[in-house]
């Protein structure tokens, strides 16, 4: 199908999100000769992990709170430059809602993520934005749409006040204010220190982090680990965050039950093995607090990349990811793939990748870049690593209740969903969202998509590639409103 709008921009390049890995796409890709067009569903580039105030409020941001800041002012500097030389177009607070394949390259189509207005008025005032169309053609594409907060449902995770971890650190770095005063932050992965060291630096209490797994897990990935020794450096920077505002860290310990009637006060938690049972006679509450944050690792968006008919496969942490060659080129010729869709491993890993992902896509010679290439491995095997000694606990189904909400959108209880699983073999994530309506609603099973695919396969499973595929793939990436569907001039095919 062939099919324009008004408005419609030509690029070499065009590059969706402008967090690390978009943002080193779109200067690399730049710097190689190529015009690109960026879009981004964020106000002003960074993405979330340099996610900062509003650049109208405070101009020149210092970078506190953030790690890697140096790297993200060379790109922004460098992706300014460009902008101003004209190679690169930038288009913030869009999201692409579809991206199609057509002869000798692809059209993406794009909405505002605000009122159009806003968009405006924002971005521009923030970073100075390049006013543009909603459909972008380019001959090549790199897709950069990064990743959100895996989530798993425990009693009480509904109530008011439980936020992902993720969501707890894009708070306060772009708001530059606590949402609340005194945190318990829960859930397994190295992403929980920075969380709860920017709480505390930002004056809260952290009453404990709660890690699922142990250090000892790590003692099979030591080589890995010393591969990348700026983690360790990092890790001695929150471990002195932490002795400082004498944060408690529980390691092999859980929330089972987030406590209160009309908003989060407490949690229950206690002890389990390697696996995530619960030991028995290790219960313990935490009283007086107003927020809960739970982190369990990060669910890559795969919703584009799917709609292009790329091959997958599954990442140790049980994620759906792309598979790409290494220059970042995926199974569909001229559509590159960088950062979390290729598997999370940070950001150090998704520059990288964003930097040859660029080179490729603007057709730059391959020349010289063992050097890269040996960094991207050796940040693979750390990602790996950390993804092993921080698994999803195999019996973590064992914590919920029946009763417990699974999706909240749609009100799914666990109880259903097994139902479902046991008496119409609903096993997939699929057929579990159309007995169910789990993954039916607003957030399209963003929040709960993982745990529901987890209880359809069954206590102590893991998802198939067939069944993340078939729950991320969907004809329509973001909502999009019926007069721009409408606004379509069909030409053909």
């Amino acid at each position: 199908m062939n099919a324009t709008l008004p408005g419609t921009l030509k690029a070499d390049v065009a590059v969706v999100g402008a967090g690390p890995a978009g943002l080193a796409s779109a200067v690399s890709a730049a710097e190689a000769g190529a015009i690109v067009t960026v879009v981004d569903a964020g106000s002003q580039p960074g993405g979330q992990f340099w996610r900062h105030r509003p650049e109208a409020v405070d101009p020149h941001p210092d970078g506190k709170g953030h790690h890697g800041w140096q790297t993200y002012s060379d790109l922004r500097a460098r992706f300014d430059a460009a902008r101003q030389s004209g190679s690169i177009v930038y288009l913030p607070g869009r999201q692409v809602w579809m991206a199609e394949k057509i002869y000798k390259g692809f059209i993406v189509r794009t909405t505002p993520t605000v009122a159009s207005g806003q968009a405006k008025g924002a971005g521009a005032a923030a970073s100075g934005t390049d006013d543009g169309g909603s459909t972008v053609v380019a001959t090549r594409l790199v897709l950069c749409p990064g990743g959100y907060d895996r989530q798993l449902p425990v009693p009480g995770w509904d109530l008011p006040g439980v936020m992902a971890a993720g969501g707890i650190q894009a708070f306060i770095k772009g708001n530059g204010v606590l949402p609340g005063k005194r945190f318990v932050i829960a859930g397994t992965g190295p992403f929980l220190l920075p969380v709860a060291a920017g709480i505390a630096e930002a004056g809260g209490e952290v009453l404990s982090v709660l890690e699922s797994s142990s250090p000892v897990a790590w003692l099979p990935h030591l080589k890995a680990a010393a591969s990348v020794p700026e983690k360790a450096v990092e890790g001695v920077e929150y471990a002195a965050v932490f002795a400082r505002h004498r944060i408690p860290y529980r390691v092999r310990t859980i929330v089972t039950e987030v406590l209160g009637r009309d908003f989060a006060s407490g949690v229950r938690t206690a002890k389990v093995d390697a696996d995530g049972r619960v030991r028995s006679g290790t219960e313990r509450v935490y009283e007086d607090m107003d927020v809960v944050g739970f982190g369990w690792g990060f669910t890559p968006q795969m919703e584009l990349p799917l709609s292009l008919g790329i091959e997958t496969r599954l990442d140790a942490d049980g994620s759906l990811v792309g598979l790409v060659s290494e220059r970042q080129e995926s199974s569909v010729p001229g559509l590159f793939l960088a950062g979390e869709v290729t598997g999370v491993g940070g950001a150090s890993l998704a520059v990288l990748e964003g930097l040859a992902a660029g080179a490729a896509a603007a057709g730059a010679s391959a020349t010289g870049e063992q050097g890269p290439l040996r960094a991207m491995a050796r940040h693979r095997r750390f990602a790996e690593a950390m993804h092993r000694a921080h698994p999803v606990p195999v019996a973590w189904q064992d914590w919920l209740a029946p009763e417990t909400t699974v999706c909240r959108c749609e009100e799914v209880t666990a109880g259903e969903i097994t139902e479902a699983r046991e008496k119409l073999s609903a096993r997939d994530a699929r057929t579990v969202k159309s007995f169910t309506r789990a993954g039916m609603g607003w957030c399209q099973g963003r929040v709960c998509g993982f745990a529901a695919a987890c209880l359809g396969a069954g206590p102590g499973a893991a998802p198939t590639v067939e069944s993340l595929s078939a729950a991320a793939k969907r004809p329509l990436a973001a909502p999009v409103g019926i007069g721009e569907l409408a606004d379509l001039n069909i030409t053909g095919h």
